[in-house]
């Protein structure tokens, strides 16, 4: 069973992390998402959900002006090269469609089947911005209620130096 944004709100409550929600029309990609959300202050991030060779899932979250070269991450984490993966196993793992990955998807990631890597520039912002399991809103948190909400989930992220690339 998918959790609803609701879930997720009450999830966060419960934690006592206050966070910030604001509605949008859907955004697929960085350049739409700026458009709608580029005046919300805190770091605007990006969320790559890939699948390693020997089939490892991984969630990548950045902030949305971070390149990212798949081969050296890959190397840099010491493990087999990365791909995307399919949207039916986004679904199956996180419970969300393309265009709306976020870490807080990993809400659904019940078995921790994902390994999760935040970018440590982002982690150094004072506030973040990520799909509240939709991609028609924007839910803003500090970047430590987001690490405990991780830890909450059973997830350790790992923190990553993305300049190292």
């Amino acid at each position: 069973m998918t959790t609803t944004r609701d879930d997720l709100f009450s999830r966060l409550d419960d934690l006592g992390i206050a966070t910030e929600t604001f509605e949008h029309p859907p955004v697929f990609t960085v350049e739409e998402a700026q458009r709608h959300c580029g005046h919300l202050p805190g770091g605007h991030c990006k969320n790559l959900f890939l699948k390693d060779k020997k089939r490892n899932l991984w969630l990548i979250v950045t902030l949305d002006s971070q390149p990212i070269d798949l081969k050296a991450l890959s190397q840099a984490l010491g493990c087999p090269r990365f791909s995307f993966a399919k949207p039916e196993l986004l679904m199956e793992t996180l419970g969300v469609t393309p265009g709306s990955v976020t870490p807080f998807a990993l809400i659904n990631d019940t078995e921790c089947r994902v390994s999760v890597v935040l970018d440590a520039a982002m982690m150094a912002m004072d506030r973040l911005n990520y799909h509240p399991l939709s991609n028609d809103a924007t839910t803003a948190i500090t970047p430590q209620g987001l690490q405990d909400l991780l830890v909450s989930f059973g997830h350790s992220p790992r923190l990553f130096d993305f300049s190292q690339l």
